[in-house]
Parts: C-alpha cells; structure tokens; sequence
C-alpha cells in the first residue's frame, strides 16, 4: 500500500502520483499500517514488537473506537501449531472475563493468512518496566500481587493454566485515573476445553520462572503457576531473581536443588507473612506450596488496599496522532463538487460524455459505499448486543465460579489440615504405647496358671490400664477427625461438580456465541470488500478527472481547494 506524503490519503501499490496534488506517492513503512482487517479495525500505528508478534492502535471504523491489534509475524504465521496457539490465547483470555484479565474483543487472520487478535488498548507499563526502577515497597508489591492473583484465581477456575508468567506478562494500566493490574498473554496457557498441543520433549515458558515439575512433565499443574507467581514477587521484593544462575542448564538446576535466600535478607523491612507467602509459593514440592490461587489471595488480602503507583520513569504510553486518517465519505462528497466544478469550467458549456459517466460513477459510488456501511453499522449493531450478553454471561459464570472457586479453596484448604491433624499422629503413639504395655502382660502368662505371685503384676496392670485409657481417648479424637474429614472430602467433590458445571456452562455460551458471531462477521467482511472495491473506483476515476483537466488554466483555485478540503 502507498500513500501521499502531503495528503496522507492512501493508494493501491500501483498507483503512482497523488490525485489530489499530485505529488509522488511512497510506500508505507509497515504493510499494515492503513490496512483495514476484518472489515472494522484499520491499523493506524505499531505500539511494539515481540519476538513473535506485533503490537498496533487500531480504530473501529464502525464505531469509531480505539484498540490494540496483535498480528502474529511472518516467520511463524505458517506455522499451524503456532496459529493455534495464538487463536487459544484469544479464546482463553475473552471467555474469563475478568478485570485483571485484558480483554479480548476478537481474533482472525489478515490476507495473507496471518492471525490477529483485537484488545483492549491499554495505557501504563509492564510491570518489567517498574521492576527495572528497583525494589518495589512491600506494601504496593503486594498489592499488585493481589490484583494478578485475582486474575489467575480467575483462570484456574475454569481450568486454564498460563504457563507462561512472568513481569512482561503483567501490566499496570492506568483506568479512571486508577492503577489496575492485567495478566497478559495467554499464548501458551493450556486449558482443560482444549486439545494438547505440546509435543513430547517441547519445553515452552522462561526458564527464570519455570517451576521444577515444568522442567520434568508436561502435565505440570496450576501449582506451577504458583511458583512463577512465587519467583514474579521475590523478584519484585528485592529488584533480583531467586537464583543468581547464568546459563540455561544451571537456571533449570537451580530450579530443582536450589534454596533461595529469603528475602529479607536483600531487603530490609520485609513483612515476616509476606515473605513465609513467597517462600512457600518457591517450595520445590506443588503439595507443599500454597493450596490454590484463591490461599494466595487469602495471604494477600491485608495489602489489597494499598495504592498502586501508575507513573514513573516508564509512565503511561501518551496519545499519538493518527498515521493515516480514515478516508470518509465526506471527503469524497466534497472532492465531487470539486470535480464538478472543474469539469464545468473546462468544458463550458458541455462536458465530454466519458468524464461526465465517470463523475456519475462517482456519485454512484459514494451512494453504494454509504448503504453498505450503512448496513454493516446494522449488522456491527447486532454484533455489539451478542458481545454484550456474551459478557454478561461471562461475567454472572465468572461471579459465582469466584464464589464456588473461594469455597473449594478453602475446603480443600480444611481436608489438607485435618490430614495433617495431630490427633491421627496422636493415635499411633498411643496405639504403640498400649501394644508395649499389652505385651508386658502377656509376659506373666494366663493368671490362672500362676503357682506363685508376680509382685509387679499389679503395677503392669495400672500401666496396661492406663495406656488402654490413653489409646481410647486417641481413637476417639482421631475418630472424630476422620468423620470430619470425610464429610470435608463431601464438600470438595460437591464444589468439585459445581465447578465442572460452570466450566461446561461457559464453554456452551462461547460455542453459541462463536457460530452467531461468525455469520454476522462474515456478512460485515463481505460488505467492506464490496466497499473497499467502490473506494478503488473511486479514485480511479478521480484520478481520471484530475489527470484530464490538470492542464486547464485557470483551475489553479479549485486544485488548492481539493488539496486543503478534500484531504482527510
């Protein structure tokens, strides 16, 4: 694509010269920029680029809203596993619905087969960004915390593990004049709706946040998520990693063998709670880490209030303007009157019949081009209101699966603690104790056998008494711990089916809602390549017009107007 350097207006690659000053036209520097996907996002300037993918602002041309485009490169856009990779990201995030969480509004592919997805656009900085600054105050480092631990309470609920967290991955965005958190990237996560996309011996993730059962199965847990969340705030408390390795196998290494130094010992004023939570986040063992994302937040919940600062040396990304305003109808309106009256100038008091059909061809066009935006606003209309009752219901499954996903924590929080319960260790003491004091009976023989007295018979009678006394008050209290913990255990594997309920129930609203979207986006992509067709024609008899006045005298005054009014 090309446009002119004066008039910004944009051409096709074979076009050469600019039909409004006629100046000569360049090649944009990215060939998104200007393009318009999917019928609604046009691309107006790159926000940053990753290693796989590219970050653009675009605007909603039917309802003229901002937001972030991420297309994936060329190097990998062939590659299926990728793809997938990259449509479950867009899947994953949009169906948890959560603040903490970016939104996503939609996903497809470019032209040329490239997939993208349509974000929320968000202004502030990664949380990278603030870390680069130094060590961030306990306080606010836990608060930040809380807000990503919302999220990813949120996403293990319905069964999606991020695999991939990190401080790149977490935003401060500033919403409202407010700081809010928002866990980024799901490219990798894995979900239980999902098929398995990782091959045997494939290994994806950063290795500086990798838990050691991610270095050994793939079949890793949410609890992996828990020591990424784990390395993220020690890394935040002290401005430093856990692990000081330098190389690859030494990093994985480090993971599985290495205890790191609590953070206390960095940094000064450390809450003793906040850092016992960071340290048993690190556990090498996931049992003996804590029991879920929701304990997390339970440990957390005395910073929640705290402020989070949303400025600083990597402060909120400003404004820009536009790198190609949109062509409007409008500007073509005018641009028509313009050619009108030139025509009528030149070739007073008749028009040459071709140029007078090639401006009613542009009229003609502009009318076709404003009916089909004119019904892809209807259908973009239709659209909005599944979008809208598609949140809402994310949003009524997402309350109570917090709510079923809070009881279930601390349910199998109590089974965790009544195994651990000291009556049960309590009962194989006094069992042991009875047995020995048993035995030390059996050792005088049936009494009735007796030919003389045993003197300390009586005194092992008062013990074997005594340990009997012992043993039954044991049993007892661990009876009483067992019912508990089974009636405990009742409680999980009820919430255990409410959870699997709301899992199913949210993946039948995303399938509804995916085969109602995709008839209307198809019927949105379809009137914009009907439109983009009449632009074309547009300029090609502008062009036209132009090309066979352009030497008239006398116009001079009508080629400043279509310079300085006709412009977008």
């Amino acid at each position: 694509m090309k446009a002119c350097p004066t008039c910004a207006l944009k051409y096709d690659d074979e076009s050469k010269h600019c039909l409004v000053d006629g100046a000569a036209l360049v090649d944009l520097p990215d060939e998104y920029l200007g393009k318009t996907l999917g019928g609604r996002y046009q691309i107006e300037a790159k926000l940053g680029e990753g290693g796989m993918a590219t970050v653009y602002r675009a605007r909603h041309v039917l309802v003229d809203r901002l937001m972030a485009v991420k297309i994936l490169g060329p190097h990998v856009a062939n590659n299926p596993q990728v793809k997938e990779r990259f449509r479950r990201e867009a899947k994953n995030a949009a169906a948890l619905s959560h603040p903490n969480i970016i939104e996503i509004y939609d996903h497809g592919e470019t032209d040329g087969g490239a997939p993208y997805l349509v974000m929320e656009l968000l202004v502030g900085h990664a949380l990278s960004d603030r870390i680069e600054e130094g060590p961030i105050p306990a306080p606010e480092a836990a608060a930040i915390a809380w807000q990503a631990a919302q999220a990813l309470a949120r996403a293990h609920d319905f069964g999606v593990i991020h695999r991939d967290l990190k401080p790149e991955n977490v935003f401060i965005a500033t919403v409202s004049g407010r700081a809010v958190v928002k866990l980024l990237d799901f490219g990798i996560a894995r979900s239980a709706h999902d098929p398995r996309l990782t091959n045997a011996g494939e290994l994806f993730g950063t290795p500086q946040y990798m838990a050691p059962e991610r270095l050994t199965s793939i079949d890793a847990g949410p609890s992996s998520d828990l020591y990424a969340f784990g390395v993220m705030l020690y890394e935040m408390l002290t401005g430093s990693l856990p692990f000081a390795a330098t190389t690859l196998p030494a990093m994985f290494l480090a993971h599985m063998q290495e205890i790191p130094a609590p953070p206390s010992q960095k940094v000064r004023g450390i809450p003793p709670a906040l850092e016992a939570l960071v340290l048993s986040m690190l556990e090498k063992d996931p049992a003996q880490r804590p029991m879920d994302a929701h304990a997390v937040l339970r440990a957390l919940e005395p910073w929640a209030p705290v402020d989070i600062r949303s400025g600083g040396a990597h402060a909120a990304r400003t404004e820009v303007h536009h790198t190609l305003p949109p062509t409007t109808l409008e500007s073509w309106t005018r641009r028509t009157a313009i050619f009108d009256e030139m025509l009528r100038r030149a070739y007073a008091p008749s028009v040459p019949p071709e140029l007078g059909r090639r401006l009613e061809l542009v009229r003609g066009a502009i009318a076709r081009i404003q009916n089909l935006r004119t019904e892809g606003v209807a259908v973009q209309r239709r659209l909005d209101v599944i979008d809208r009752e598609t949140r809402e219901a994310r949003g009524r499954l997402g309350y109570a699966m917090q709510r079923v996903g809070q009881g279930l924590s601390e349910a199998r929080a109590a089974v965790r603690a009544l195994e651990q319960d000291d009556a049960l260790a309590a009962l194989d003491g006094a069992e042991r104790a009875f047995r020995t004091a048993a035995k030390a009976i059996d050792g005088y023989g049936p009494a009735s056998s007796w030919t003389e007295p045993h003197p300390v018979y009586a005194e092992a009678i008062d013990a074997l008494s005594l340990a009997h006394a012992d043993f039954l008050a044991a049993f007892d209290a661990a009876t009483e711990v067992r019912e508990a913990r089974e009636a405990q255990r009742s409680d999980v594997a009820d919430l255990e089916f409410q959870v699997q309920a709301l899992r199913e129930q949210l993946a039948r609203v995303e399938s509804t809602a995916d085969q109602e979207r995709a008839a209307l986006e198809a019927q949105i992509a379809t009137r914009t390549r009907d439109a983009e067709a009449l632009e074309q024609q547009l300029t090609a008899h502008g062009t036209a017009i132009v090309d066979a006045v352009r030497t008239v005298r006398g116009l001079q005054d009508l080629f400043e107007r279509l310079a300085r009014e006709g412009s977008p």
